[in-house]
């Protein structure tokens, strides 16, 4: 079974945590303890990705770190085709459909397919949109943002991701947002497609996680902002009980 059968198979019999390390948050050492406590915590998976990136180098290291500390499918959440690594298990080949920039849409994918090919990664297809604020994410990914109450467009773009066949739908509100995706617009798109929902972006806390998992979304994904909490593998643990336990 591929990482993404299993994902999908696991989003069937229960909710699931991601978390998102970025490589230029943390040195590589960092990022390996803090995979240790992830997988201690219960999720299920762990990205590796950023908006900031500066080298391969860097998300290679922090790749081989996390490897050695957890046996969790590591997954990329790329910004572009330099930034992918051997030393991963899968590549998350997501678009940004809502970029105005098509290297962001398509352009970056066709320099990296052939990198993903012969490194042997698993590609799992995603459609990727973010919504207001959009942070550092959509002013990178130069997104055009989706408004807080414009539900209609994002049912639009999940539904055209499903259509498009691929297997994922990520919804974020970048990274550090004050405000995390609104429930309505998590429940719409729940309502109208049948693919795994993934939510991200100012999910801090265990209460946030299990309102966002009530109203829909399958996978939960916290950032490194969670590791600023003195209280980071308890606070963690308390999420993945939380959306777990619906």
């Amino acid at each position: 079974m591929t990482i993404a059968e299993n994902i999908i198979e696991l989003t069937k019999k229960k909710k699931l945590h991601f978390a998102l390390l970025d490589p230029d948050k943390q040195k590589p050492a960092v990022a390996g303890q803090i995979a240790q406590t992830v997988t201690e915590a219960g999720s299920s998976a762990i990205m590796v990705g950023g908006s900031t990136l500066l080298s391969q180098k860097q998300v290679d290291e922090t790749c081989q770190a996390i490897k050695k500390n957890s046996d969790l499918p590591v997954i990329l959440f790329p910004s572009g085709a330099k930034f992918l690594s051997k030393y991963a298990d899968a590549v998350f080949f997501m678009s940004l459909l809502n970029s105005n920039n098509l290297e962001y849409v398509i352009r970056e994918h066709v320099k990296g397919a052939p990198f993903v090919k012969y490194s042997g990664l698993e590609a799992i297809s995603m459609g990727y949109i973010i919504i207001e604020p959009g942070m550092t994410a959509g002013r990178i990914g130069e997104a055009d943002l989706i408004k807080r109450n414009d539900f209609q467009t994002a049912v639009g773009y999940a539904l055209a991701t499903e259509y498009f066949g691929m297997n994922f739908f990520y919804i974020e509100a970048g990274s550090g947002a004050p405000e995390p995706v609104p429930n309505e617009m998590i429940q719409a798109v729940k309502k109208n497609t049948s693919i795994p929902l993934c939510i991200g972006g100012g999910i801090r806390t265990p209460e946030t996680a299990k309102e966002k998992t009530h109203a829909g979304a399958n996978v939960i994904i916290t950032g490194t902002a969670i590791e600023k909490d003195a209280h980071f593998k308890h606070t963690l643990t308390n999420i993945v009980s939380a959306i777990e336990g619906l």
